[in-house]
């Protein structure tokens, strides 16, 4: 007789059909093309560009992993890792959901509600996406304005700002070493921008984890 699937191992079943879908998907576009017009990319050229930057992409994908799933959870994770935009959105979204529940996402109670609000958030920018294509020109004036810019540059920090506010206070000791690591990094690097915040969530993670675990090691927290 066969074993019902528990909740877990059908996320994991899932979720590995959906991220090789996802794959599958995004390779078969440079495929259709090279096919459409009936040419192939110079190899030499492409193999100079991924070693230029596959080695960066692999290791944060790899940190990703081991950063994002004891935030977000199994679901969450495979649900962010095929919609994108993580770190911007689905993070905040479901880290604000579990809290409100005051759940954890190693929990079954914040697996599910972290997977239900990323998946929420997903549906929420698809649909403002769809509507934001069909009202682009005609609201173009008004996006553009002078007067606006400063509000539109403020979304992020604005929404990374309340949720650090909830965490710093509860987690005082723990936030300053990388609250100062990350104000050190981003004020004498130039490099570092609003691009790298994928790079840095995984970075500022590990570094908290190391700074905690010497903290208690000391006996400090």
């Amino acid at each position: 007789m066969k074993k019902n699937m528990t909740y877990l191992e059908s996320v994991h079943r899932d979720g590995r059909i959906w991220g090789v879908a996802l794959c599958l998907i995004i390779f078969l576009f440079p495929i259709s093309v090279c096919l459409i017009f009936k040419t192939l990319p110079d190899w030499q050229a492409l193999a100079k560009g991924l070693l230029a930057t596959m080695p960066m992409y692999w290791a944060v994908g790899l940190v990703e992993i081991f950063t994002y799933v004891p935030m977000l959870g199994a679901g969450g994770t495979y649900l962010s890792f095929v919609t994108g935009n993580i770190s911007n959105l689905k993070l905040p979204c479901a880290i604000d959901a579990m809290e409100r529940a005051k759940v954890s996402a190693s929990s079954e109670e914040g697996e599910i509600i972290s997977t239900i609000a990323i998946a929420v958030s997903s549906i929420v920018t698809t649909i403002i996406i769809l509507l934001g294509v069909i009202f682009l020109i005609p609201l173009s004036p008004v996006l553009n304005s002078p007067v606006l810019k400063p509000a539109f540059d403020m979304i992020l920090p604005a929404l990374f700002g309340g949720l650090a506010v909830v965490f710093i206070s509860k987690n005082l000791k723990l936030s300053v070493a990388p609250v100062i690591l990350m104000l050190l990094l981003f004020i004498f690097v130039p490099a570092l921008n609003s691009g790298t915040v994928g790079i840095m969530v995984p970075v500022g993670v590990l570094f908290t984890v190391a700074v905690a675990r010497i903290m208690y090691k000391k006996g400090v927290l």
